[in-house]
Formats: structure tokens, C-alpha cells, sequence
């Protein structure tokens, strides 16, 4: 059995290991793990966290790896020559890959839904993790960010829940390929754009994806998700604004700062009569809107009358770091946002400019292989996007080790924008972007923190709020 045998996850902070290692710790199993960021002293709460959960944390020097009985789970981004590793190798414990583990959960469950797509997926799990569990189904959700309908001061990484009934619901990562390794019931697909692999490799991903599942929820506004359609092995559930013979049609959309509403059209296959219905958002943005579509339409494949659903959704409280206002102080604003490919980046500025303020950007890339892969492609995006008062300010990519190759930096992004014409600055350190961020922010502006793949922007975010506060121009 899965929960029978113990696991050491190694890198267990990270945002697809965490809530893995929630699930099989409540479940039964008994869990460890290390992780080069608990070494180094960061996020210190989120391994307290994990503590409680009865989950033993151990340095990364392969101290905790001790038995060939154990289990070690490694990500994608672990190499060959960290401690765990080692060990494992020497005791001849099995070793796996996140993703491998997760498929073995996600596939043995009786009713498994798969969230896939370049941007969204989070959101789009979370909404229909909470609707399923609003509405009494008791889920499990596997998430890879907080869930705010879910995070309390006891479990304040709330990225995974543990449920007792047959529904199971996941992302899908398509930039490892591991895609490749689900089998779902309903697969939902969001968009399909360039993020870490070709647009052919991307095709044959998730053609693949959807010809495997049972039922599939596809986005007809992206060309990509919209040419899915003929390799959908079971039944198609689809969904536009602009599509009139989708089966979820969105119109009427009004947007707000804190949120956004729409009318959606279900077209009834049976009685041949459109049904219409107000749905409302505490998450902002037309990408919302979207995302709330997919998982509509993901409980009504299940089987769940449209009415409850909406106002399921309408109790949805959104998700961490995905446009997250984090206060205000001197009339500047703090959001917090994990935007860190040019989707994602576009849909936040547009939802943002949506309304007055001008933007102080702080963009941290998630690595410096992302960003010479989408160089093109980041100066194009701001330089389409920022508005001309917009200034955005980069610091080098993160980076916590190993090797990498560094041909493109931040300072080519921000010389590629300022030749567009928008403002653009890189420094070397994100402590120098935020003292200009203070330097520069001025009543009306709000500050947006982008950026993946690093807790401690969170924490940055928050210290910058509170430089504010006390009227500082200084970290």
C-alpha cells in the first residue's frame, strides 16, 4: 500500500512537495525530510509547520536518509550530487520523483481531476477543491499554493487537504513533461502557451492529456486549448466568452478591485433550453473569470447543478500570492503576485490597470533559464503592457545553488524595455529594488511584487509594507 511505507522527501519546503507530504502524512504515513532553505534559515514557519504535522525535518547532508526501507522523493530540480541522494544510493533505498509519487496517488483514486495549462491551474484547483468541499463532497485537494478558504492560524500552508471521499484533485505540470505520467477522469485545460518547452512538445503534452481522461474541460479562447477538441477521447465540456456554441458562455462581465462578476449561459444538451445564472467573484480579474469557467465546468462534469456550484464560488476566498492585496500605508498599496511568465505577467497588469494608479513593478525572475528561454518574449510583454508612468524594477534572477548558465540577465530584460521605450531598471540585489521602490513610491501608486518560486517574496512584500508605514525610504 502507498501509506504503508516511510517517505523522506528531500527539498520538502518546495511548493509541489509540501502539500504531497501533507497528503501522505494524513493519510497514515510516516514522513521526513530536508531542505536546502531550512539549512539556510528561511521560512522558518513553514518547516515549524510541518513539525506539527508530526513530520521529522533533518539538514540536507543525508543524516536523515537512513534506512533502504525508506522512500526518497526528490524533485525535478534535485541533483545527483545532493547528500540525500547520495545516501539514498549507498543504503539502496528506492528513490522518486515527486511527480511519480503524485501520479501513483492521483491515479489509484476513484474519481481523479487533473488541472493542466500554462497559467491558472492553481486558481482553478482551489475553486474546485472549495466548491466540492462546500458542497459536502470532502475532497482531496493537492495544491501548489495556499488555499485561502483553507488556511487558518493552525495551518497557515494550507496547499493540500486531506479527504476521505473518492475525489481527488490535482495540478499537472506540464514543464518537466511529467503530464505525461497522469491519467485522470476529467483533465481541464486552462491555455496552452510558452512557458518552459516548445509549442510542439506543449501540443503533444496535452493532446496526450485529454485522450487519456474520461471527460475533458477545455478553454475554446485559446487557439491551442480550442485544437484539443478532436483529440478528447470522452465527452467535452467547453467554455469562452466569445464562442456562442460553447457550453459555458460567459457575457455581461463587470470587473471590480476586489472582484469581478459575469452572466454564464449552460446550454441544457437535453432540453435544447440555454440557462443563465450570475456568477461573483471575490478574486479580481477577467483571468478569473476564466479560471472560474474551467472549474464550472470540471463540477458540472461531475455531475453538480450549476446554481449550488456558482454559489459555492461565489464563498471562494482565493488563493495566496495571486494578486493579494497586502495593505496600504501613506495611500500606497501593496499587492503581492506570483506572475512570473508573460501570461501570467499580461493578465496582472491588465486586471490592475483596469483602474488608476500608477504601477511600481519589482519583477524577480524564477531563474535564469526561464528567463533567457523567454527573453523575446518578457520584452515584448512589458513593453506592450506598462503603461508610460509604469516603472518596473528587476533584481537577478533566484538562484540557491548548482549550476546554471547565466548568458542572460535582468539588466538585458530592462535594456530590451527602455529601448520600447517604458521605464525599466535592474539591480543587482532585490534589497536595492526595494529602497528605490520606496524612493520612488508616491500617493496613489501601488506596488506590485511579482515573482515564483521564492517564499521570501512574501516576507519581502510585507517588510516593504511595513517600511511605509513608518514613512522609511530604506529597507
Amino acid at each position: 500500500m502507498i501509506f504503508d511505507k516511510p517517505y523522506f522527501f528531500c527539498g520538502i519546503g518546495g511548493s509541489g512537495m509540501l502539500p504531497l507530504a501533507l497528503i501522505l502524512r494524513g493519510h497514515g504515513a510516516t514522513v521526513s525530510g530536508s531542505d536546502r532553505a531550512l539549512d539556510q534559515g528561511r521560512t522558518a514557519a513553514k518547516f515549524e509547520f510541518l513539525k506539527s504535522r508530526g513530520i521529522a525535518l533533518y539538514p540536507q547532508d543525508g543524516t536523515g536518509v537512513t534506512s533502504p526501507e525508506q522512500a526518497v522523493v526528490i524533485s525535478a530540480a534535485v541533483e545527483d550530487t545532493v547528500p540525500d541522494v547520495v545516501a539514498a544510493r549507498k543504503l539502496g533505498a528506492p528513490l522518486m520523483t515527486r511527480a511519480e509519487l503524485l501520479a501513483e496517488l492521483f491515479n489509484a483514486a476513484p474519481q481523479s481531476i487533473g488541472v493542466a495549462g500554462t497559467s491558472g491551474k492553481s486558481t482553478v484547483t482551489g475553486m474546485i477543491g472549495w466548491m466540492l468541499t462546500d458542497l459536502g463532497r470532502d475532497p482531496t485537494i493537492m495544491n501548489g499554493a495556499v488555499m485561502k478558504n483553507f488556511a487558518s492560524m493552525e495551518a497557515p500552508f494550507a496547499s493540500a487537504r486531506v479527504g476521505k471521499s473518492e475525489f481527488f484533485i490535482s495540478e499537472v505540470d506540464e514543464s518537466d513533461g511529467s503530464i505525461a505520467r497522469y491519467a485522470p477522469h476529467i483533465a481541464v485545460v486552462n491555455n496552452i502557451s510558452l512557458d518552459h518547452k516548445t509549442m510542439d512538445e506543449l501540443r503533444a503534452l496535452f493532446r496526450d492529456f485529454v485522450a487519456k481522461a474520461q471527460m475533458s474541460v477545455l478553454n475554446l479562447d485559446n487557439e491551442e486549448t480550442a485544437a484539443l477538441v478532436p483529440s478528447a477521447a470522452g465527452k467535452t465540456i467547453t467554455y469562452s466568452f466569445v464562442e456562442s456554441h460553447a457550453d459555458l458562455l460567459a457575457s455581461n462581465v463587470v470587473p471590480a478591485p476586489d472582484g469581478i462578476s459575469f452572466d454564464v449561459r449552460e446550454r441544457d444538451g437535453a432540453a435544447h433550453k440555454p440557462q443563465f445564472l450570475n456568477v461573483a467573484l471575490q478574486v479580481p480579474g477577467r483571468h478569473n473569470a476564466a479560471n472560474a469557467l474551467a472549474a464550472l465546468g470540471a463540477v458540472r462534469a461531475l455531475g453538480i447543478p450549476l446554481r449550488p456550484a456558482a454559489a459555492a464560488m461565489s464563498r471562494f476566498a482565493g488563493i495566496r500570492r495571486r494578486l493579494e492585496v497586502v495593505g496600504a500605508a501613506n495611500g500606497i498599496t501593496v499587492i503581492d503576485d506570483f506572475a512570473h511568465n508573460p501570461d501570467k505577467i499580461a493578465a496582472t497588469l491588465a486586471t490592475l490597470h483596469a483602474f488608476a494608479g500608477r504601477l511600481l513593478i519589482l519583477f524577480q525572475p524564477h531563474g535564469y533559464g526561464p528567463l533567457r528561454k523567454m527573453k523575446t518574449e518578457f520584452i515584448a510583454g512589458f513593453a506592450r503592457d506598462l503603461a508610460p508612468d509604469d516603472i518596473l524594477l528587476m533584481p537577478e534572477p533566484v538562484y540557491y545553488g548548482g549550476t546554471t548558465e547565466r548568458s542572460v540577465t535582468s539588466e538585458d530584460i530592462a535594456q530590451g524595455i527602455r529601448e520600447a521605450g517604458r521605464n525599466a531598471l535592474a539591480f543587482a540585489t532585490r534589497a536595492e529594488c526595494g529602497n528605490k521602490l520606496l524612493e520612488l513610491a508616491k500617493p496613489g501608486d501601488r506596488i506590485v511584487i511579482m515573482g515564483a518560486r521564492d517564499d521570501t517574496l512574501a516576507i519581502f512584500a510585507a517588510d516593504l509594507l511595513l517600511a511605509l508605514e513608518r514613512g522609511g525610504t530604506t529597507l
